[in-house]
């Protein structure tokens, strides 16, 4: 019996080291909200400051659990950079890179994990034929958008695209 005590005692210390090991470093973007739970509208228990570092213990769609000296708890997955801050004269790439979650390879990233799909959900996705109608009924014609935005004193803006990332 004390030996069993001390095979699950050892094996917790084990599971704790390579859950220490496995977490990713950060740091943040900006100022954002640390939550108890991974909602918007779950109790605050920190906040953190741009370049606050942080380690990241796991993900849960468009949230990342993190740990910090501000507090322990989630926040939203886009405030946080994985990896450690490096200042680059290309700030579109590392705009990019924030956004698809690789830097430099140059390859399309589905962007699912931002949009709050995990594996799982979109693994048991189906296909909804009625859903898929009321998504086009909420479709307008150009004529009908151009009336929404003249309502709204929208104004058309032209802007330059990001360069092309290799």
């Amino acid at each position: 019996m004390k030996l069993l005590k001390i095979g699950i005692a050892a094996l917790m210390c084990l599971l704790t080291l390579s859950n220490a090991m496995a977490a990713k470093s950060g740091m943040a973007l900006r100022t954002t909200d640390i939550r108890k739970e991974a909602f918007g509208d779950a109790k605050l228990v920190g906040k953190l400051k741009a370049k606050d570092k942080v380690q990241i213990l796991a993900k849960d769609r468009g949230w990342l659990k993190v740990k910090s000296r501000k507090g322990n708890g989630w926040v939203r997955m886009l405030s946080i950079r994985k990896g450690s801050y490096k200042k680059s004269n290309n700030e579109a790439k590392g705009l990019l890179s924030v956004a698809s979650g690789r830097a430099g390879t140059g390859k399309v990233v589905a962007s699912t994990g931002i949009r709050g799909l995990g594996e799982e959900e979109l693994k048991a996705a189906k296909f909804n034929a009625q859903e898929i109608k009321l998504a086009e009924s909420y479709s307008v014609s150009k004529a009908q958008a151009q009336q929404f935005a003249n309502a709204g004193k929208l104004v058309a803006r032209k802007f330059n695209y990001l360069p092309k990332v290799e």
